[in-house]
């Protein structure tokens, strides 16, 4: 395995830690992945502007570039609300308690949209495996799509 793929690896375990209730190993071997990725990312990139808004501007194009398909954008505007909440319930529930368990299912269903989004509709693998910041840019592009799509209608 290449040192992305063992970053991926490292973020999806990461992720199933927590959902297994462990919240410091899930959230360490997933920040060490993030990490991981990121530093590839940026050693692929040599020209790469620095700073943060150029960092950003790339990974929110490249987000857009890789979630073309409507059906696609749907499931992700349903899934990555129920993700974060999922992820929030995760961290702040008692693992195992009622919240805690309502939680996992939330995040779990959420990830099933956008995976089956992908597969099934855009037909390429998620972006955070190819951009670690897609996990803040995602939630931001849908945010931004769903004000936008609120903005035209009231302007209809």
């Amino acid at each position: 395995m290449n040192t992305k793929q063992i970053a991926s690896a490292e973020l999806v375990g990461g992720m199933a830690l927590l959902l297994l209730g462990h919240k410091r190993k899930g959230l360490g071997l997933f920040g060490h992945g993030m990490y991981a990725l990121e530093q590839e990312y940026r050693a692929a990139r040599p020209d790469l502007e620095p700073g943060f808004e150029a960092r950003w501007r790339e990974a929110v194009t490249f987000y857009d570039a890789t979630h073309q398909n409507e059906t696609n954008r749907q499931l992700h505007r349903w899934g990555i609300p129920v993700i974060v909440a999922g992820a929030l319930g995760l961290l702040l529930a008692k693992p195992r308690s009622t919240p805690w368990k309502l939680s996992a299912l939330a995040f779990g269903g959420g990830w099933a949209l956008n995976i089956l989004g992908h597969s099934q509709y855009e037909k390429n693998a998620p972006a955070f495996t190819e951009d670690p910041l897609s996990f803040v840019a995602g939630p931001a592009w849908d945010l931004k799509q769903l004000l936008g799509k609120r903005q035209n209608s009231h302007n209809a």
